[in-house]
């Protein structure tokens, strides 16, 4: 192996894998797929690859043994940990949602059929210390959300919701498609005056506000002391801490009846082990008469199961234990397991792809800001990483977030 420099939060980045026959593989394999992508890969002796031209997106290879290394030592992870050590980059006037996004639309043709049938055999399975128990629920969301408040502040808008926005005119605001999407998952689950919420993930408590300023009583739960802390100081700076309280606790550890339940994009936190229980205790929290809305992302059926017991880039350095679910998923636990049926649905793709472009260039613009947090180098190139992966997701179809109603 051999040593690179690399920030102290990720000390096993400075090591590069030593397996030169699989690195061979991974160099054939991104050459061969890569011919057929309208990307350029540039290298430092002046060679390039793929079936790009001038102006196409350029991912310029800054040194190519560590990120063939990286790349067949685990085909999964290796990209991304290989863009955190700075062994590749957007090259000039290319941003990286874009030159990932051309990927990710090919994403299940660029290993060669053939080879695809060897997944099974390298796939690593989601760690035991990242399974969805109880205890593990709560360590995963604590290293995502407990990073620090002053991080989300900085790349959200004023609402700090974490989630994607409903854009539908040209020129406005994220904070505005931010409300907008808010109100309308609102209106999905019927909130009104008097009204009982439970809501799932409470974020930094935009979506309790906007529910008790309706006149509902709200219930609203984390597992994130981080998040709890400043959700309560907004509510109280909005005046409606009689309206609402904010919990500690564990979303299978509430008791009582509520007329609605709102949830925005917890379930891909609560892993396919548990989803059963997560939505027969949608069923069993929810009063007659009421509805359950949740805002979810999503992928297709077929590629949720071909992936579900993969452990990828994502899980390993963003959001731990986490799986997203299927709309076909869905359906087969609520039609199977519970009382509640999907009546109405709602795509925000587009809009996704463009709230993760806004979060990143806020995030770039804030970065001397974020750092004083004692973040480095190698975390930035991370955050950057994972924000126009998760937009290049979008932006290709690969991913999709919809907001989802349902009734008994």
């Amino acid at each position: 192996m051999t040593a690179i420099t690399v920030g102290p939060r990720f000390p096993a980045l400075s090591r590069i894998p030593k397996a030169p026959v699989r690195a061979a593989a991974a160099r054939a394999i991104l050459r061969t797929s890569v011919s057929r992508l309208p990307v350029r890969v540039s290298f430092p002796d002046g060679t390039a690859w793929g079936a790009g031209t001038a102006g196409s997106p350029e991912l310029r290879v800054v040194r190519p043994d560590a990120l063939f290394a990286r790349l067949g030592a685990d085909t999964k992870i290796g990209l991304g940990e290989a863009y955190m050590a700075g062994d590749w980059t957007s090259g000039p006037g290319t941003d990286l949602g874009d030159l990932l996004t051309p990927f990710a639309s090919r994403l299940t043709r660029l290993v060669p059929g053939w080879l695809q049938r060897f997944r099974r055999f390298v796939d690593e399975n989601l760690p035991e210390q990242q399974r969805n128990t109880t205890t593990g629920s709560r360590s995963n969301i604590e290293a995502h959300y407990d990073l620090s408040n002053h991080l989300f502040e900085h790349f959200l808008d004023s609402t700090m919701s974490y989630s994607a926005a409903w854009f539908d005119r040209p020129g406005e605001t994220l904070e505005e498609a931010q409300e907008r999407k808010i109100e309308r998952i609102l209106d999905a689950a019927g909130v009104q005056a008097d009204s009982r919420v439970l809501e799932i993930g409470s974020g930094w408590g935009a979506l309790a506000i906007r529910a008790a300023r309706r006149g509902a009583s709200v219930t609203t739960i984390t597992l994130s002391h981080e998040q709890a802390e400043l959700a309560r100081q907004r509510i109280a700076a909005a005046g409606l801490s009689d309206r609402v309280e904010v919990r500690i606790q564990d979303y299978r550890e509430v008791e009582g009846a509520y007329d609605a339940i709102v949830s925005v994009e917890m379930i891909e936190a609560v892993g396919e082990e548990y989803w059963p229980t997560y939505f027969q205790t949608l069923d069993e929290r929810l009063a007659p008469g009421g509805r359950v809305a949740i805002q979810a992302i999503l992928m297709p059926h077929h590629r949720m199961l071909a992936t579900r017991r993969s452990f990828g880039w994502i899980q390993k350095y963003v959001f731990p234990g986490g799986l997203i679910p299927s709309v076909e998923a869905i359906e087969q636990i609520t039609d199977q397991q519970t009382g509640l049926r999907l009546v109405t649905q709602h795509s925000l793709q587009p809009d996704y792809a463009r709230t993760l472009r806004l979060w990143r260039e806020r995030f770039t613009a804030n970065w001397d800001t974020i750092r004083s947090d004692g973040f480095d180098e190698t975390f930035r190139r991370m955050w950057e990483f994972y924000l126009a992966y998760s937009e290049a997701g979008f932006a290709s179809g690969y991913l999709d977030v919809r907001q989802l109603t349902f009734q008994r």
